[in-house]
């Protein structure tokens, strides 16, 4: 009995080994500046991080994987051809953008301890675990892979900027924007306020009185709303400036406040000042700066009151921006074809050899 369980068990373990041995497979060697191996286990990693970032799980065909695969020799390529021409991303730069991808979504900008600490909250995970969990890779993994895509960036963007400037929305792809989308631009009713707040923090008593001076600061003279925002950006205890509120209930929520409160601020009139008013953690007051009625925004229109951006530079920006991102893609295709020659890629494995390999 004890020698078929022994049995057992080395052959588990010959299995075992025949299956990292199979993971640790080359199918390519990228050569361009330096001898680096894509490996099965590497593509395999890279198809689970589209699977879970577009919820593809299982869905990933063979001839997808090899698209997959060969982007990761372009890939290898174009950074190899960026570093031989000197050109680098820092850390600091990659964890900027780590950090502005969750900022985005958060509609706050936030520290990676602060990320961590929302996860954690929120999910009970460690930020590294929900990093996993959410595109099979680390952390480290993750920033090691954005690294890459901002080193390729900048590459392509050295290479083609002086054609870049060109890459450009017209007259006509704007105005046919505006009228696909009409419906879509659209102002709510809208008010500008001076919003003060004061942290209770440790002696409210002092808080409250602070609150109270400055109330009656800015009701003696609105003028003062400059001289008080300076002075809370010189880092007294309180935060003040102006702010956009849309009439609407996603807005509320942001606020914390009941639409009925919503509808409180809207009744109001230009010039209004509220009285004092105490929150769990904070002492506010706000003014009515300017009140925008709701209406269908025209090209000339500017998209948000108090700021020189017209509909027509919104759409202009955002079709620019488009186009300049399809053109560098494009680029960056042109200039990873140009360096995939056999002198710069030795690929392991090919046709029916790949092929098998990939059905897993």
């Amino acid at each position: 009995m004890k020698k078929i369980i022994s049995n057992v068990i080395i052959s588990a373990l010959f299995a075992v080994s025949a299956f990292a041995q199979n993971d640790l497979q080359p199918l390519a060697v990228v050569k361009l500046n330096k001898s680096e191996t894509i490996t099965l286990k590497q593509l395999k990693s890279r198809v689970t991080f589209f699977e879970k970032q577009y919820a593809l799980k299982g869905n990933i065909t063979v001839d997808q994987k090899k698209q997959i695969l060969d982007t990761m020799i372009s890939e290898k390529l174009v950074m190899q051809a960026a570093t031989k021409e000197g050109i680098a991303v820092t850390d600091s730069q990659v964890n900027a953008a780590f950090l502005n991808n969750f900022s985005q979504q958060l509609g706050v900008q936030v520290t990676e301890s602060q990320l961590s600490d929302i996860v954690k909250k929120n999910t009970g995970k460690t930020l590294d675990e929900y990093i996993k969990e959410n595109s099979g890779m680390s952390v480290s993994d993750y920033k090691s892979y954005l690294k890459n895509q901002l080193t390729v960036q900048n590459y392509v963007y050295a290479k083609k900027q002086n054609e870049l400037k060109n890459v450009s929305a017209t007259d006509e792809e704007i105005r046919k924007a505006y009228d696909m989308n009409k419906a879509s631009f659209v102002r709510s009713d809208t008010v500008k306020l001076f919003l003060v707040m004061i942290p209770k923090g440790n002696d409210v008593e002092a808080s409250r009185s602070l609150a109270k001076n400055l109330r009656d600061e800015y009701s003696k003279s609105p003028a003062s709303a400059a001289e008080i925002k300076s002075s809370a950006d010189n880092g007294k205890k309180y935060s003040a400036g102006e702010l956009i509120v849309v009439k609407n209930e996603q807005q509320a929520k942001m606020l914390g406040w009941s639409m009925d409160k919503m509808q409180e601020l809207f009744d109001k009139k230009e010039k209004f000042i509220s009285e004092l008013t105490e929150t769990n953690t904070d002492f506010q007051f706000y003014a009515v700066l300017n009140k925008y009625d709701a209406k269908m925004l025209t090209l000339s229109d500017v998209v948000q009151p108090g700021t020189t951006v017209t509909v027509y530079d919104f759409i202009k920006g955002n079709l620019t921006s488009q186009k300049q991102s399809q053109f560098l893609a494009q680029s960056a295709v042109e200039i990873s074809k140009a360096l995939d020659t056999p002198a710069n890629v030795d690929r392991k494995k090919t046709g029916d050899d790949l092929t098998k390999l990939l059905e897993w």
